[in-house]
């Protein structure tokens, strides 16, 4: 007969534990509370209101057109996540965290916190079971068109869009280029390169470099004013044009930045194999993505896990890979993956260094 032995007793340590790991659960689990107060504080222009100095909640209200308690609330949630202070009662400043959420500010998150929080992402996240469910774009449901055309068909989310891409990449740009040696490559080819930002970058650290940047025509517009405001015309050419018809020859690197977690595996092959018909047999790809380990752990950049799942529920076939699943595309697009780098600082990025295949 098995005896019944007695649960261990429980103590005052562990019954913390215990309620320190609810609390944890239960803020994860209230996060789209959190997410949706800073969304409306951006929204309110709060932030960019308060700036430097201190506002009270009253003369808040008047000037963002709001209600005088409710404001107060949010003020005071703010507070209470570490977004703002309540330096005396009723009076309201920026906590270093709200002030990245004004426009002013380097390295600001005001444009991706409304892109990200925004109704397009929200009511696609909305669904995310249904994307798990079936492993369609839920965004695709919910628009009833891809993420890519519903941009192309709306300007005002197209500029949005384009405005926190553009953000992100003036914040991470000087990180990628203190992080890998871009000097080899006299002539660096950025294939979806968006406003330029990046190619600006690394041709301001490399004054011997050329560059081109291929993006849509509407974006290509912007990049020629980006490059020509940092003084790089005469060194930059901009190319209107579908990564998926052609690249532009003559490169001795071709970057992807960001570019191939938007896509399902046979797109990528294809991208893949428009860089390699454009580039000489001493070329170079650089990929520059975030790389999962092949075994999940808690210790993986939550930025990646995250972006992840965005591409899961805004995109047909989209994804964060592994390094094996990146070389599996590399080799049946005629590259061999050659070498993965360390994580970029500030950064969920590697740089995948890949080389054509002979023919």
């Amino acid at each position: 007969m098995t005896s019944l032995r007695p649960a261990p007793a429980r103590t005052v340590e562990t019954r913390a534990d215990d309620a320190a790991t609810r609390a944890l659960l239960v803020r994860m689990a209230y996060g789209y509370m959190t997410s949706q107060a800073i969304h409306t504080a951006v929204r309110l222009r709060v932030p960019e209101l308060l700036g430097d100095g201190e506002r009270d909640s009253v003369e808040l209200a008047l000037l963002t057109g709001t209600h005088a308690p409710s404001l107060h609330r949010l003020l005071r949630a703010l507070t209470a996540f570490g977004v703002l202070r309540e330096t005396t009662p009723g009076r309201f400043a920026n906590a270093p965290t709200g002030a990245l959420l004004a426009p002013s500010a380097p390295g600001h998150l005001a444009d991706i916190t409304r892109l990200f929080c925004g109704q397009e992402f929200w009511s696609s996240w909305s669904r995310l079971t249904h994307s798990i469910t079936t492993g369609e774009a839920a965004f695709d449901t919910v628009y009833g068109t891809d993420f890519y055309d519903h941009v192309a068909r709306h300007p005002e989310f197209a500029q949005l869009f384009g405005d926190a891409m553009a953000a992100n990449a003036a914040f991470e740009a000087p990180f990628v280029v203190a992080g890998f040696d871009f000097s080899p490559y006299r002539t660096l080819v950025d294939v979806g390169g968006g406003d330029g930002t990046l190619l600006a970058a690394i041709l301001s650290a490399h004054p011997e470099g050329r560059g081109v940047v291929l993006e849509t025509p509407a974006m290509a517009v912007q990049a020629r004013e980006k490059l020509a405001a940092a003084g790089l015309a005469a060194r930059a050419e901009v190319v209107p044009g579908d990564f998926f018809d052609q690249v532009p020859a003559g490169g001795e690197g071709y970057l992807l930045k960001s570019v191939l977690h938007n896509w399902d595996d046979e797109r990528c092959v294809g991208i893949l194999r428009r860089c390699r018909e454009a580039m000489e047999e001493t070329g170079t790809l650089l990929v520059v993505e975030p790389v999962l380990p092949d075994t999940a752990r808690a210790s993986v950049c939550v930025e990646s896990a995250f972006s992840d799942l965005n591409m899961l529920v805004l995109t047909a076939g989209g994804f964060e890979r592994t390094e094996r699943q990146l070389r599996d595309i590399f080799t049946r697009a005629g590259f061999a993956l050659e070498s993965v780098s360390a994580t970029i600082e500030a950064t969920d990025f590697r740089v995948v260094r890949g080389r054509p295949v002979p023919r």
